[in-house]
């Protein structure tokens, strides 16, 4: 369970005490104050009360809320978070403050969801539930340390609560320390057995140990818990339990090699209906796993039709050897950490302005990707279908991996907030789907997903929009058009890697053209073959000499840019 929620300490009879309608006050109250009443009943009465006009200030501020209580039991968050609103103008209270922060978080939103906490906290008394959910929330957008803190308060508040031992518990796996996450998730599972969800997460850590058998033992016995009663809270989003579970039962099974009981969950996971954002993202995840796997059966399989070479690492070892690492520790390049890349260089565009450097450019970042013991998927000069087809190799592959690094050369684009990468046979036709055309970010980034790796995504692409009026760049700069540039992605925390974290790379700053350079390589690329393989410079850091180095050769035209989840050092190369 993702929140706890507050009670007004308004009580129901004296509300209904004023005097009003006989059939309303014996039936409609006790619909609408009842959290055991479903959501549409709870909804209706709730409506009709305040359709009557005969309450205002406090009374009505709790019908509102009541009415916000109905919403959030479908996961309508738009609408708990309208009467939430609506609540708090006619009387700011505590509960209220924690229903909408909670219907903040499941949205995603996790900064105006502490917001409402903190006003919360500070409207009083202090409640242990209300360090829960913003615990929730600080976990949501990757500040683990802070979650940890406020789990703490809660579990000093409630010693038997076992969501924030669980809670705490996740947030201690995220920071790579398994054992102290082990133990608090056991204390969870102690607390209250009948619980699905301390069971998923244990499922989380019994893979990032390498023991598969566990995590699909605890998985499906949370599956059963699931199906057998509905969630505890009632703020529990609808069918998240059981979307979680398949979704992680679902990696356990492809970590084990069995892909037909992988396909079987993540098709379960689709049959779910996803109301909040880490439902979405685990959806997103199935949709992408269970495409690959439906791949693999296919028969014949289509071969890419551009240049592609594989090259594996020395003597890769088993998977289980690997395991998140902690802030404090460093992700090594070691012989026990299986690396995956994938590397393509896009230039001989045949519709729009070709480039003469990413093919170059993909060659001297695979080589030396490989130089440092990764094994790389190369593509060069790739048409949508060769992209599609080398994409979904690599994502295979990193199903097993613990980093896996994805670079681009080439043109990128944004539409309605997505990023594309675009193939060398895209042609821009009236009346057509441009975005069928190219290869989607968001696709790359729900395979990766995985709480027990660390992704890097680097993009030496142009930030444009191709649905300006100019369809071919006039200069070499990697990009169609000038326009609004590549979207950053506002949130790792979801949507993408929620463990050992991730990083995107830009060659460019915002709305800014990533330059194709003079040479043979473009000045991001040439200053990122240089570095990338230096021993013992942490990932960070070689990004940030790589930043200095193309603001110098390009005279301050071009400012690489990053935006990470990280959640400690990552090297790419041994020291």
């Amino acid at each position: 369970m993702r929140r706890l929620l507050l009670i007004p300490c308004l009580l129901t009879a004296t509300l209904w005490s004023a005097p009003c309608f006989a059939q309303a006050r014996s039936q409609l109250g006790p619909l609408c104050t009842t959290d055991t009443t479903p959501a549409d009943q709870m909804i209706d009465a709730c409506t009709k009360i305040i359709a009557l006009k005969v309450f205002s200030g406090e009374k009505l501020a709790t019908i509102y809320f009541w009415r916000s209580v109905g919403w959030n039991k479908k996961g309508n968050y738009a609408q708990v978070i309208a009467d939430a609103t609506e609540a708090l103008h006619l009387k700011p209270s505590t509960p209220v403050y924690n229903l909408r922060g909670s219907a903040y978080y499941d949205k995603g939103e996790y900064d105006i969801a502490i917001a409402d906490f903190n006003d919360a906290l500070r409207m009083g008394p202090l409640s242990g539930i209300i360090f829960h959910n913003r615990g929730n929330a600080y976990r949501g957008k990757g500040d683990y340390a802070r979650a940890i803190a406020d789990y703490d308060a809660a579990i000093k508040a409630g010693p038997k609560s076992a969501f924030s031992y669980q809670n705490r518990g996740a947030s201690k796996q995220a920071l790579g320390d398994l054992d102290g996450a082990l133990a608090d998730i056991n204390e969870a599972v102690r607390i209250d057995p009948s619980l699905p969800q301390p069971l998923i997460s244990r499922a989380v850590i019994w893979r990032a140990k390498g023991d598969i058998a566990r995590a699909i033992a605890d998985t499906t016995e949370a599956i059963r818990l699931a199906k057998a009663k509905a969630p505890v809270n009632i703020m529990t989003p609808p069918g998240s339990v059981l979307i979680s579970a398949y979704t992680q039962r679902g990696l356990a099974y492809e970590a084990k090699g069995d892909a037909a009981h992988a396909k079987e969950d993540y098709a379960s996971v689709l049959e779910g209906v996803a109301s909040d954002a880490g439902s979405k993202a685990n959806q997103a995840t199935a949709k992408v796993r269970l495409a690959l796997l439906k791949e693999t059966d296919a028969a014949p399989r289509k071969t890419a039709a551009a240049p592609a070479e594989s090259s594996p690492a020395p003597a890769p070892p088993a998977p289980a050897a690997a395991a998140p690492a902690a802030p404090a520790a460093r992700v090594q390049a070691a012989a026990t950490v299986r690396r995956v890349a994938l590397v393509i260089g896009n230039g001989a565009y045949a519709h729009v302005k070709a480039l003469p450097n990413p093919p170059n450019d993909a060659r001297a970042i695979a080589k030396s990707l490989r130089d440092i013991g990764f094994t790389v998927s190369e593509g060069l000069d790739l048409d949508r279908d060769a992209m599609q087809t080398t994409i979904h190799d690599f994502l295979r592959e990193a199903a097993r991996s613990q980093i896996a690094v994805v670079y681009f050369a080439g043109h990128g684009v944004q539409v309605d907030g997505r990023n594309y990468l675009v193939p060398v046979d895209i042609a821009f036709k009236a009346g057509a789907r441009m975005t069928d055309a190219m290869v989607d970010m968001d696709t790359i980034m729900a395979g990766l997903d995985d709480q027990i790796r660390t992704n890097i995504l680097i993009l030496d692409a142009c930030r444009n929009n191709p649905m300006a009026p100019q369809v071919a760049s006039a200069g070499p700069s990697r990009g169609i058009e000038a326009g609004s540039g590549l979207a950053a992605p506002a949130s790792l925390g979801s949507g993408s890697t929620l463990g050992a974290g991730t990083l995107i790379a830009f060659a460019t700053a915002p709305g800014q053209v990533a330059l194709d350079g003079e040479g043979a390589n473009s000045p991001f690329s040439a200053a990122l073959s240089r570095h990338v393989g230096t021993p013992g410079l942490e990932v960070q850091q070689m990004l940030t000499r790589v930043r200095a180095e193309v603001v110098a050769a390009t005279k301050g035209k071009q400012v690489p840019w990053s935006n990470s989840s990280l959640l400690g050092e990552v090297y790419l190369a041994e020291q």
